[in-house]
């Protein structure tokens, strides 16, 4: 990078300093056009994350991103990202904005039309609110696949500061659709409009900017071509919204799932699945820590596998491997058991489910049958798990609401 360039980024970076100092924005504007002029999307990128690893709260960048955004507009606005492959993850989910952006700016025609009856205006809002509902869509695909990648890379920024601003947009979303039922009079709608409405389309807007202007360019920057390709395929299992995906994205995902294997393999001491890697050991824990107790039966109905949880309900011993299901119950149940496990493996039925109270304990146990990817039938899990204090719960604990 010439040493232009790094003036250009050190002089952004105070910008953005003092903006976080209270600088007015105007002042900021000014000089950034008599000092920088014009910089590019991974510039301001790499200076936000820059800002990040020298410690400052992604919280308080993101405060301050649509301040950001405004400061670097005119000169953002002057670059043309090229245009990709119909099946791109990129070009996907600009096609979805161009959608959005149809639907807000209806939204906005719409809150400006007076001579709509409350009932009627209430009801227009509604449907509008009830669409926008898709943005989950659009901004999980986001931060579930697109932001890991960037991470790889280091830049941990979008994860840390989009991601929130998304949740302020949900957040704004759902206040609104809240608050709908509530409204009486025309001073009330007023209210409403200026306090949720506005609001959230202004953010809905603005962070459609922010992806097409700062987060794409970067992204296209940052990432190989073997990342799009893995993260068209976990897109698809996403999914799209307000668009119908492109035939050439379809058929591509078809092709590359067909192309990968999905069966899991062993290197060394790895364990190799189609959804991450584990060691023996790690898996052994993770599935004895899991609150509930684990027995699989082979297609030869021959007891393989217990979870050793904790807290056992039922007793099981290593005896019980290599053991057939039929005599591991009771004469009384056995006849059940082997219904399942028949109906199980002529495809008739994928589970079962049972209830009893078990020394002042409600016990609740389902068998699956487990196939694979073609639905062949390789056995039956059998989960028994203690749900007395489940029944219990109530309203909502949020991770947010966590004190310790």
């Amino acid at each position: 990078m010439s040493g232009n360039n790094h003036h250009k980024k050190a002089v952004v970076r105070d910008i953005i300093l003092q903006l976080h100092r209270d600088l007015p924005v105007e002042e900021a504007k000014k000089r950034f056009e008599e000092e920088v002029g014009n910089i590019s999307s991974i510039e301001i990128a790499e200076i936000e994350q820059s800002l990040i690893n020298d410690g400052m709260s992604p919280d308080e960048i993101k405060k301050f991103c649509n301040v950001h955004a405004l400061l670097f507009q005119s000169s953002l606005a002057q670059g043309d990202m090229k245009e990709e492959h119909p099946a791109h993850p990129v070009q996907l989910f600009r096609l979805e904005n161009r959608e959005i952006e149809k639907i807000t700016a209806s939204f906005k025609e719409m809150l400006e039309n007076a001579e709509l009856e409350p009932d009627e205006m209430k009801g227009k809002i509604r449907e509008f609110l009830l669409k926008l509902r898709g943005l989950d869509i659009h901004y999980t695909r986001k931060e579930q696949v697109l932001f890991p990648y960037l991470e790889k890379y280091g830049f941990i920024g979008p994860s840390k500061v989009m991601w929130g601003k998304d949740d302020e947009i949900r957040n704004l979303h759902k206040a609104s659709l809240a608050g709908l039922d509530a409204l009486g009079d025309r001073q009330q709608f007023l209210q409403y409009r200026e306090e949720l409405l506005n609001p959230l389309i202004e953010e809905i807007e603005g962070m459609i900017f922010k992806e097409e202007n700062i987060l794409f360019p970067t992204s296209l920057e940052k990432l190989a071509s073997e990342d799009w390709v893995e993260i068209l395929m976990a897109s698809d299992d996403v999914g799209y919204v307000f668009i119908r995906t492109p035939e050439e994205a379809g058929t591509l995902v078809k092709q590359l799932k067909n192309a990968v294997s999905e069966e899991p393999s062993l290197a060394g001491n790895i364990i190799n699945m189609p959804t991450g890697q584990l060691s023996p050991v790690e898996l052994t824990h993770m599935l004895n820590t899991l609150p509930l107790e684990i027995t699989f039966i082979d297609k030869d109905d021959t007891v393989k596998y217990f979870s050793d949880h904790a807290e056992r309900i039922f007793i099981r011993t290593k005896s019980v491997i290599g053991r057939k299901v039929h005599n591991c119950h009771p004469p009384q149940s056995v006849e059940h058991v082997e219904k399942i496990v028949t109906a199980f493996k002529e495809g008739r039925k994928d589970s079962a489910d049972f209830w009893l109270n078990f020394k002042g304990r409600l016990v609740y146990i389902k068998f699956y049958a487990v196939r694979d990817r073609e639905g062949k039938y390789l056995g039956t899990m059998e989960i028994t798990m203690d749900i007395t204090d489940l029944k219990k719960v109530e309203g909502e604990k949020r991770l947010l609401d966590e004190k310790d």
